[in-house]
């Protein structure tokens, strides 16, 4: 008999099981994993513009205040809490990864921070374009023609569940939305349950739990389209997860038993 033969068998016994572990376990329909779908064909929709809720400074909040001007000395006065940090905390998903948090202009439980040049000024309320005036208001009477830009240090969206890269990601202003987040966290998995997401957001009247469906449009009129400070998304796994994971427990050794035995079958009566 040709030597050959056990070798053929063998290749056609793992197609036969890869065929039979892919029928076993099917397909996922693009219905479940596609975002965005409307029953309108035309290929141009109107979607509703939706403007995001503007965030106003709080005490305990941190400010990134980043102060530009001809006199080089005092910008590195003015912007030393900018580029020094506390190594304590780090944010390994930022692309700054192994640098810790800047130290930032702490806002006190009165409403102010305290600003080199300038001494305290009250900004609680504000929001950070306000802010940014106030401040090269006062600057601007020591410095000549000042830049200044504020910006949150401390606020911060979390992405947890059926996500690539599930984490704490830094959120920089208010229009950072929904889909963005998701993109930053590497897209739901396969096994992300796409039509029943979870968003779990802090307001003033306590803690709120909504869920989303990313299947359908509507998303682009939901008052979550844009996310606020302290969000949480769960992305929950669907069902063909937990399945997919008992079976293969349940189905790994039975297959290798099972390939095992004729693998040696075959080649012991085709020697």
């Amino acid at each position: 008999m040709n030597s050959n033969q056990p070798t053929r068998f063998t290749g056609i016994l793992f197609l036969l099981l890869c065929a039979f572990v892919s029928a076993f376990y099917g397909c996922v329909s693009p219905k479940q994993i596609v975002y965005f779908q409307s029953a309108d064909t035309s290929q141009v929709t109107n979607l509703p513009q939706l403007k995001p809720v503007v965030t106003r400074i709080q005490s305990s909040d941190i400010l990134a205040i980043t102060v530009g001007s001809f006199n080089q000395e005092s910008n590195e006065i003015l912007n030393f809490a900018n580029i020094n940090a506390l190594t304590t905390t780090s944010f390994p998903n930022t692309q700054a990864a192994m640098r810790g948090q800047p130290l930032g202009y702490l806002v006190d439980s009165s409403g102010h921070v305290e600003i080199p040049f300038v001494g305290r000024v009250k900004v609680i309320g504000l929001t950070l374009d306000q802010a940014g005036n106030l401040v090269r208001a006062e600057v601007g009477k020591s410095l000549k023609e000042p830049a200044v830009n504020v910006r949150f240090l401390n606020h911060k969206f979390s992405l947890l569940g059926e996500v690539n890269r599930p984490g704490t990601y830094n959120l920089l202003d208010d229009h950072t939305t929904l889909p963005e987040a998701l993109a930053m966290a590497g897209d739901l998995t396969i096994y992300g349950q796409r039509t029943n997401v979870m968003l779990i957001r802090e307001t003033e009247n306590g803690r709120t739990m909504t869920r989303i469906n990313l299947l359908s449009r509507e998303i682009f009129a939901s008052p979550n389209y844009y996310l606020r400070n302290g969000d949480v998304i769960y992305v929950e796994p669907s069902k063909a997860k937990a399945t997919y994971t008992d079976r293969s427990v349940q189905l790994v050794p039975i297959i290798t038993s099972v390939a095992t035995a004729i693998v040696v079958f075959l080649n012991v009566i085709l020697k």
